[in-house]
């Protein structure tokens, strides 16, 4: 199947932001609505694109061949649970691996981060896109959760075993 440059184009943003929701794609395709990505992906791109065990968009390995991007996360580490070398992302979720509590230090809960970062970069974002940027980061391996009264989280790895890129 020829791939449009449109098409081409969003199939990289597929493979650069997997594992990823129809929310994410939703903002970085400027589209109304996560029913329209799915129509997109199932009209479009059905051929490279799959959905995992937890209903995350990510890409097949002839769509990692055919663009030239790199990989969010490659899909084969994330399955085997294995901690990726380098994971792109948004500039909250860089900020929170910066201040997130280390594998050995006590887990934080989502408002201890939100504390943290507000402290260490005077900025304010909402409590929920904190949450979204931690889930984001567990989806990648990098954040373990403990179930404690409320989750809390912590660094799976230490913060030199990954390198952190921002998306631009």
């Amino acid at each position: 199947m020829s791939l449009s440059d449109e098409e081409r184009g969003r199939l990289a943003d597929v493979v650069r932001l997997q594992p990823t929701k129809n929310g994410e794609l939703q903002d970085a395709w400027e589209m109304e609505s996560g029913s329209e990505v799915h129509g997109y992906l199932e009209n479009h791109l059905k051929e490279y694109y799959y959905r995992d065990d937890d209903s995350l968009i990510r890409a097949t390995a002839e769509a990692n061949d055919l663009v030239d991007v790199e990989p969010g996360v490659e899909p084969d580490a994330v399955a085997r649970g294995a901690v990726p070398e380098t994971i792109r992302v948004s500039e909250l979720e860089s900020r929170v691996v910066d201040v997130l509590a280390g594998p050995e230090e006590r887990s934080q809960s989502v408002v201890s981060v939100l504390n943290a970062l507000r402290d260490a970069f005077d900025a304010d974002p909402e409590v929920d896109a904190v949450r979204r940027a931690l889930r984001s980061l567990e989806r990648k391996n990098v954040v373990e959760v403990v179930y404690r009264t409320v989750p809390t989280f912590r660094l799976a790895v230490a913060r030199d075993e990954v390198t952190v890129e921002v998306e631009e």
